[in-house]
């Protein structure tokens, strides 16, 4: 059964065709159950709408999604919008990855460096009792709350999330994998990553 995916981006990897290239391999396989997933993802260039109608739009891409996939280029880590994506996506329960692809030529037919990992820079602290997680995001080299997701930091998280992290703070990188869509052969394994 195909899953839905939830494609979280920077725009900029857009235009330059790398973003494309994942969430359009589907066209190149027989159908959607071959390639195994729907993709729900918004345009980032939506923000003209105010920050109110753009989370609005996200929420509701989120809907019936089970998988959000983190298309990591050069500076994706950095990207306010994609942080929220990453939050709202984790308190949702969301499988989260990360796919480098800056291995993928760009519309100028050139590769780029390797983009850090957005996953490194967010971080669930999760009460003692583990009925509460605590958002933490780094910037401007701090570990500081993130109250984007309804003005506060800490949610009620559910006990599967919380289990065996009772009282500890995990960045979303030790929970959740990365991969190169060209290393690690995307087009044939992308299936294969999904839960």
């Amino acid at each position: 059964m195909a899953k839905k995916v939830f494609f979280s981006f920077h725009y900029q990897d857009v235009v330059e065709f790398r973003a494309n290239v994942v969430r359009k391999h589907w066209v190149l396989k027989s159908d959607r159950e071959e390639a195994g997933f729907f993709d729900k993802s918004i345009w980032e260039e939506n923000k003209k709408d105010g920050d109110i109608a753009l989370k609005k739009m996200i929420n509701k891409a989120l809907e019936y999604t089970s998988n959000t996939v983190v298309l990591t280029g050069t500076e994706t880590f950095e990207r306010p919008w994609v942080r929220y994506e990453i939050m709202k996506s984790f308190l949702r329960g969301n499988h989260l990855l990360v796919v480098h692809i800056n291995n993928i030529n760009g519309k100028d037919g050139k590769t780029k460096p390797k983009g850090r990992n957005p996953l490194e820079y967010v971080a669930a602290c999760f009460s003692a009792d583990g009925k509460t997680v605590t958002l933490k995001e780094y910037t401007d080299g701090n570990w500081v709350e993130y109250k984007k997701i309804d003005g506060k930091s800490t949610h009620i998280c559910s006990p599967s999330m919380s289990s065996g992290y009772e009282n500890k703070a995990i960045k979303l990188s030790s929970l959740y994998l990365s991969y190169d869509w060209t290393l690690d052969e995307g087009y044939k394994n992308f299936s294969s990553w999904l839960k």
